[in-house]
């Protein structure tokens, strides 16, 4: 999954429990403005930041790691 795939993943679960992005950073211990900059696509979180968004949402979020070298 790409991370686009992965914010918008974030974007439609919060938006289906009609959790506001406020409701969300104070369940998920994130910024609210580094909230807004991620769903706009303009943030770069580290991975601890978008698992403890998920985590807050209940998703389980996988992480791969592909050698390019092959």
């Amino acid at each position: 999954m790409h991370f686009k795939e992965i914010i918008t993943a974030i974007k439609e679960r919060r938006e289906a429990f009609q959790i506001t992005q406020e409701d969300l950073s104070k369940r998920s211990g994130v910024g609210l403005r580094t909230l807004k900059q991620l769903e706009s696509g303009k943030g770069n979180p580290t991975l601890t930041t978008v698992q403890k968004i998920g985590d807050a949402l209940g998703l389980e979020l996988v992480f791969q790691v592909k050698d390019m070298t092959k």
